[in-house]
């Protein structure tokens, strides 16, 4: 699980049939204050989140394709699992 930041959206008039009628997002790993930890990927968005929201993403090919009863081959990686309201550190 990853904590993110959206920063885009994705849309694409041709892709694979495993993202036909998902909303494709482009996110940011961030770290509890909000400083970007390494490079942007795309997730599929399953919680309607937007463009500078928080969010939680599950990054464990196996886990997503299970969520989303998916076949094994599939070629899916990250879902967009929550929206978050708050970090804090105790």
């Amino acid at each position: 699980m990853r904590l993110c930041k959206v920063i885009g959206n994705v849309v694409a008039t041709v892709k694979h049939p495993a993202y036909h009628a998902k909303t494709l997002l482009i996110v940011q790993p961030i770290d509890a204050d909000g400083s970007e930890l390494g490079a942007s990927f795309l997730a599929i968005d399953t919680v309607q989140a937007g463009p500078g929201d928080t969010i939680l993403v599950l990054t464990e090919g196996t886990g997503v394709r299970q969520i989303l009863n998916a076949e094994p081959a599939t070629p899916i990686r990250s879902l967009v699992v929550g929206i978050v309201d708050q970090v804090s550190l105790g």
